[in-house]
């Protein structure tokens, strides 16, 4: 019988070059990988989790290494397709907490050539969680397509959705991410969403109690919401509304911090943790993964985490 994943993401993937020095005084760029969905698919593999990831890689001298990456990780990339377009990448330089530079080339990328035709609807099905971003959906037109369409494949199929917005300016400007964010939400289960940059810009609501009332009119059943003011999640489910503190306070690079923190969330939520349990869960993930420099790198692995969950709840 077939294995059944317990989450699907589709997602662009992106070399990562990072260092600890300005860009000006880097003598060695650290080689690795990232992608905001691509980044929750590995959170959620590495806490245990069957992911499976959808996307296109270009044939470059970077594809063996990116492939190879994944099944490493024991990702299922048997979605995964060959474009002859180059894989996208970006450069990363943290010389402290307070200063970052990225510069990052994802126009004209195999990823963006995403399309309908990459999305096999019994793979889809045959998931527990299916998990897209406002990233993906800003890659290109058809990228955009191919996420509305496995959003309702899914949802047709009864498979738990979740979506991030993850609103960025520098990447789409706010009306464009309001637009994508109306095009799946019909048929979006979890939603994850900052305070700060995606609800205020999408929703023009700024209150936390009023975001997830007006999400949950719009059929959304389950709202995470982070504020970065109140340093915590607001989480709504079922009428009622609580809030987690972030796990620390004390970072050192929170790049696909707020991914990590989604893949940790979808893991414990499809092993049966309640809302509450697995918002704790999901962010001492996001907690881990910020001690440390470069998007993936520093996700954290199963052990680590389980021992520190349950060390708070003992």
């Amino acid at each position: 019988m077939e294995e059944k994943l317990d989450i699907v993401t589709i997602g662009e993937s992106l070399v990562e070059l990072s260092t600890n020095a300005k860009m000006v005084n880097a003598g060695c760029l650290y080689k690795y990988y990232g992608g905001d969905s691509l980044a929750a698919a590995v959170a959620a593999q590495r806490m245990g989790s069957k992911v499976g990831f959808i996307s296109r890689v270009g044939n470059d001298p970077f594809k063996d290494y990116l492939l190879d990456s994944w099944q490493n990780e024991g990702l299922d990339i048997s979605q995964v397709k060959l474009s002859d377009d180059p894989n996208g990448m970006y450069i990363i330089a943290r010389p402290s907490v307070d200063e970052k530079e990225v510069v990052c080339y994802r126009k004209k990328v195999a990823s963006a050539k995403l399309s309908v035709d990459d999305i096999d609807a019994h793979y889809i099905s045959n998931s527990k969680i299916f998990y897209a971003s406002g990233i993906t959906q800003s890659l290109s037109s058809s990228a955009n397509e191919a996420v509305e369409y496995a959003f309702k494949i899914a949802k047709e199929n009864g498979v738990t959705t979740a979506y991030d917005p993850n609103f960025h300016p520098s990447i789409v400007s706010a009306d464009v991410s309001k637009e994508n964010f109306f095009r799946v939400i019909e048929n979006v289960n979890i939603l994850f969403m900052s305070t700060k940059h995606d609800a205020i810009n999408i929703l023009d609501i700024e209150s936390p109690e009023n975001i997830i009332k007006k999400l949950w009119d719009m059929g959304v059943q389950t709202v995470i919401l982070k504020s970065s003011d109140k340093k915590g999640y607001y989480t709504g489910y079922k009428g009622n509304v609580f809030f987690t503190e972030f796990y620390t306070d004390e970072y050192t690079d929170t790049t696909c911090s707020g991914d990590a923190f989604n893949g940790g969330f979808l893991h414990a939520y499809s092993n049966g943790f309640t809302h509450q349990e697995a918002v704790k869960f999901a962010s001492i993930v996001a907690g881990m993964q910020a001690k440390g420099i470069g998007a993936i790198k520093s996700i954290p692995y199963k052990d680590d985490v389980y021992t520190k969950f349950r060390s708070q709840n003992d």
